[in-house]
């Protein structure tokens, strides 16, 4: 039977009622998104901290995404025909750093540099098993479950 999976393993805690994304932090403070286990510090190969990122923060920069990006890497269900444009934007997390994600809003009228974003977990594709992939965005706090994400 299909299930919902993560693109990828240990981008975010699901399934979670309130999912979040999984970073690492590392002795000084230094937090890597995504995850992994291990990164350089001072010279030396240290084990990270796995640490659960604010699902909220603040929108840096965005810019949209009007054709379909080549594949591979990419690995969405659309095809040339029947993409439909997105947006995509650097998310500062307080305390954390700044995430490159989808945004679930694409109309850039309806964006501005500061707004408040909130995680969200999306559908992206089918895998090779034909369990439905899910990526995450951010959209703007305040938008509707389910609106404006590509699920309708």
């Amino acid at each position: 039977m299909a299930q919902q999976v993560p693109l990828a393993e240990d981008l975010f805690t699901w399934p979670a009622e309130e999912p979040a994304l999984i970073g690492g932090r590392s002795s000084d403070g230094k937090v890597v998104f995504p995850y992994r286990s291990h990164k350089l510090v001072g010279g030396v190969n240290e084990e990270l901290e796995r640490v659960e990122l604010p699902r909220r923060g603040t929108l840096w920069t965005f810019t949209g995404q009007r054709f379909r990006p080549p594949s591979p890497p990419y690995t969405g269900d659309d095809t040339p025909k029947t993409f439909e444009p997105f947006a995509v934007g650097y998310v500062e997390l307080p305390g954390a750093l700044r995430v490159e994600a989808r945004l679930t809003e694409a109309d850039p009228d309806k964006l501005h540099i500061g707004q408040e974003m909130e995680l969200r977990i999306v559908p992206f594709g089918t895998d090779a098993d034909g369990n439905q992939t899910l990526i995450y965005a951010f959209a703007p706090v305040g938008a509707e479950e389910g609106h404006g994400d590509g699920s309708e």
